[in-house]
């Protein structure tokens, strides 16, 4: 019978334990010789030849009772190591649950083994492990993406419970598990209250069971300690499960023709089909343009570009034509804007690397540059264009200013005085090991070929994202403070040894520096010279100023009803409902044209590449998959254990009796 038994023992074990009834029966058969004895009679001659039979080595088997115990003792010892047992019914480990659900973009993804979406099938799983809990027992729901939503706080309503995740609803957002586990262990990990004698423990820890139900389409779990939280997760989704998504879709400045506009697009494959698919290109709804893309045999990667010419302003919409269990990346949005400038304060010495990149026609179309020397920090000017928001973005080049303005910033070689910025001791020759290139200001920026001689590895406030990394460490991050961003490059373009000066790399000689330059003046100009805005992803802020310090925006959503926002008071709109997947409207104050639009993509590979994990990666451990929650066997070793010593004990009892059959 299929899981009745379960070996617990090797080849030896068995082997030296079916030795024993083979020599329990020998003992049988074996008699011991008589010792010969002389006598002086022959009287005891009859008795003696009678007994002849028992000197032989063997003798005729009779029944035993005793034989029959002991044989029986035996066959009960090894059929209790065999471990007897059935599955009985599923139970709950505990009594107290928390059902942490997986409600990503990935989850929508609708597997053809069950015909429900991974979200559904987790529901489904959860209503019927509510259904188990006993009497007494608490659950909680919480639901997760890229943030952690309190479904249901702890109850012992099982009908309350089955209703809050019937009510969930699937999102389009990433998958980020970290804030769930924390909901999670609060409870049974409590934390600390800190007073002035000491810290305090708040609560007792009260164990509770975490159920996580998703395809584990997220990263690995580090800097969390489950403690008195028991993990187990059930892996949803196809065990294999291929997927075409969009991974990039942006518009730009054609660089050899003025006033024409082209599109770039990225696709990815995961799994071993298709080798090509068919890309649509919409303008308001309209079709625009058809390409046939092949993805590459290896990775999987593909790419077009399509020319656009000189288009007004509208909605850009890219299309793939391929049927997979996961839609919501087989479209892009995008849009073209209307034309803005940035006003750019550069303050240099003698970089004409630098000069050059900022004096080129690209950059003289979208932004008004205003070169100084590092001397004019001190002067009369600079305080109030600094404090008031003047310009968009200001440069230092190896230069710091004493305060930071009320601006976006750029520092290259110097540390901001901001806190929470720091260089590390500098390093020789550090090797650039990988460049965010999905974001804004290094897109289209490649540093294979660049040699740097010495740099600054860098540490930067929470919030910050890594530009660059090198083998030593972060050589370039962006930071966000308060409505503005600061970039920071942990090394000079210059540098100086034994009185003389000299490049520090050769970064500004090649192509890619002009590139990264006009990056950083769109992306922190706020440039939207008749390109797509830059993308953000599902639940993220979009954050803007008004050109015409407008009293209020609306924005409408690609569906539901406009929102009306006020700007803060440095003239800041802060928009967080973006949930949907679309292009967005922007209409100032009482305008009736849409003044610029922004688009929600999810733009994520992890989450497009939707194979289900069979387990979670931790810091410390590996949880295994399971495909539901764990089933109570009924073990019978335990009784034949019980019965096997009453046995031992009738044949001891027996035996000194003396008492044969």
């Amino acid at each position: 019978m299929t899981g009745f038994f379960i070996n617990t023992l090797g080849p030896l074990g068995w082997t030296l334990l079916a030795i024993v009834p083979p020599a329990i029966i020998a003992l049988y058969f074996l008699k011991l010789r008589r010792q010969p004895l002389e006598v002086p009679s022959t009287f005891l001659w009859s008795r003696t030849i009678e007994d002849l039979h028992v000197n032989s080595l063997w003798q005729k088997m009779r029944q035993s009772l005793l034989l029959f115990l002991q044989l029986l003792f035996v066959l009960l010892l090894i059929l209790a190591v065999l471990r007897p047992g059935m599955e009985g019914e599923q139970k709950l480990l505990g009594d107290r649950f928390v059902f942490l659900i997986d409600n990503s973009a990935s989850m929508g993804s609708k597997d053809a083994e069950s015909g429900r979406t991974r979200l559904e099938e987790a529901k489904r799983r959860v209503q019927e492990m509510i259904d188990q809990m006993d009497s007494g027992d608490v659950g909680m729901v919480v639901t997760f993406s890229d943030r952690a939503s309190v479904a249901q706080q702890f109850t012992d309503n099982q009908r309350v419970l089955s209703a809050k995740v019937a009510a969930i609803q699937p999102s389009e957002h990433t998958t980020n598990i970290m804030e769930a586990l924390r909901v999670a262990s609060g409870l049974a990990n409590p934390g600390q209250s800190a007073f002035e004698e000491g810290d305090v423990q708040v609560a007792d820890a009260k164990p509770a069971t975490a159920y996580i139900l998703s395809d584990g389409r997220f990263q690995t779990i580090t800097d969390f300690s489950f403690g008195n939280l028991q993990p187990i997760y059930i892996p949803l989704g196809d065990e294999v499960s291929s997927n075409v998504g969009i991974l990039a879709f942006s518009t730009q400045r054609n660089p050899e023709k003025e006033g024409e506009l082209q599109v770039f697009c990225r696709i990815v494959r995961f799994g071993p089909e298709p080798t090509e698919v068919t890309a649509n290109l919409y303008f308001n709804n309209e079709l625009l343009d058809v390409a046939r893309i092949r993805l590459d045999n290896e990775d999987g990667t593909g790419g077009a570009q399509f020319d656009l010419g000189s288009l007004d302003v509208g909605k850009l919409r890219l299309e793939i034509e391929h049927e997979d269990v996961f839609p919501a990346d087989n479209v892009a949005y995008a849009a073209i804007n209307p034309p803005e400038r940035a006003q750019v304060l550069v303050v240099t010495e003698g970089n004409n690397y630098l000069r050059f990149s900022l004096g080129t026609d690209q950059i003289r179309r979208i932004a008004d540059v205003t070169l100084v020397t590092p001397d004019y920090l001190t002067g009369e000017d600079y305080p109030k264009e600094a404090a008031s928001g003047r310009y968009d973005v200001i440069i230092y080049d190896d230069c710091a200013p004493e305060t930071m303005p009320e601006s976006n910033t750029v520092f290259f070689g110097r540390k901001p005085p901001v806190e929470g910025w720091a260089f590390q001791q500098a390093q020789v020759l550090p090797q650039v090991i990988d460049v965010a290139q999905s974001h804004p200001v290094m897109s289209f920026v490649n540093l294979g070929n660049v040699s740097i001689y010495k740099a600054s590895p860098l540490e930067a406030p929470p919030g910050s994202t890594v530009l660059i990394e090198s083998d030593q460490g972060a050589l370039m991050t962006i930071a966000p403070r308060k409505s503005f961003e600061d970039v920071v490059l942990g090394f000079s373009f210059l540098t100086s040894e034994d009185d003389k000066t000299f490049f520090n790399t050769e970064w500004t000689k090649r192509l890619s520096f002009p590139v990264f330059v006009k990056n950083l003046v769109e992306y922190l100009g706020g440039v939207r010279q008749g390109q797509g805005e830059f993308s953000i992803r599902p639940g993220e802020n979009y954050a803007f100023r008004s050109s015409g310090f407008a009293k209020e925006v609306h924005i409408k959503p690609p569906s539901g009803r406009t929102r009306t926002i006020a700007p803060t008071a440095d003239n800041l709109f802060s928009f967080g409902e973006t949930d949907q997947l679309g292009t967005y409207e922007v209409r100032e104050g009482d305008a009736k044209d849409v003044s610029r639009y922004f688009s929600v993509n999810i733009f994520d590979a992890q989450e497009s590449e939707i194979q289900p994990k069979p387990e979670i990666e931790t810091q410390w451990e590996t949880i295994e998959g399971e495909s539901a929650w764990l089933p109570m066997r009924r073990e019978y070793w335990k009784w034949l254990v019980a019965i096997a010593l009453l046995i031992l004990l009738l044949e001891w009892y027996i035996y000194n009796r003396r008492v044969y059959v």
